[in-house]
């Protein structure tokens, strides 16, 4: 007949190795975790970078739009993105810092589209998973300007004085240089969205 203490005593072994291997594995699924907080913060700041470019870019595009508003015929370049402007990869860098993170790259992805790329200052700290504690997320967007407006270019022999309505989604504009306060913003010329 065997003693109930020595069963008791041949288990806990046995007791200690499962206790032991599902610590292990919460260990590994907090590493987990931790990887995939990294990784969201990279996408949040490589969107917020993104879109931090194609708004400057708006910017710019709306500044060269009022400066030959009294010349029709340039409009429809600015507003197709066809009018040259300067580097907005400083500002993305600058929304990326924010962000705990640094660009790594920036480049138009077209006449209208932005991409930027980064990578997170912070690493994903160290865990039973070797290596993690170098490992620092990398993410992309793009971001996109969409032209909101279109008019009707005026005819030859037009007074260059008449500027055509401009109409910006469901919102029409009768021009007036002289009132500076009722002409449209860069969001009424311009939709920046990230691309899908």
């Amino acid at each position: 007949m065997t003693r109930p203490g020595r069963d008791a005593g041949q288990a806990f072994p046995i007791y200690l190795t499962v206790v032991a291997g599902l610590l292990f594995l919460a260990f590994a699924y907090l590493a987990v975790g931790q990887a995939a907080v990294n990784r969201g913060g990279a996408q949040t700041a490589a969107d917020a970078a993104a879109l931090a470019a194609a708004q400057d870019v708006r910017g710019q595009l709306t500044d060269q739009w009022l400066k030959v508003l009294l010349d029709p015929a340039k409009w429809q370049d600015i507003l197709d993105g066809e009018a040259p402007v300067e580097d907005p990869c400083a500002r993305a860098g600058e929304l990326a810092a924010r962000n705990d993170a640094r660009v790594t790259g920036c480049s138009p992805a077209g006449p209208l589209k932005y991409r930027v790329e980064v990578r997170t200052d912070k690493s994903v700290g160290r865990s039973v998973v070797p290596g993690t504690e170098k490992f620092r997320s990398t993410a992309s967007a793009t971001a996109e300007i969409e032209p909101l407006c279109t008019f009707e270019p005026p005819h030859e022999g037009a007074a260059k004085a008449d500027l055509p309505q401009l109409t910006c989604k469901d919102k029409v504009w009768d021009l007036d240089p002289e009132d500076p306060s009722g002409l449209p913003g860069p969001e009424d010329l311009f939709d920046v969205h990230l691309a899908d």
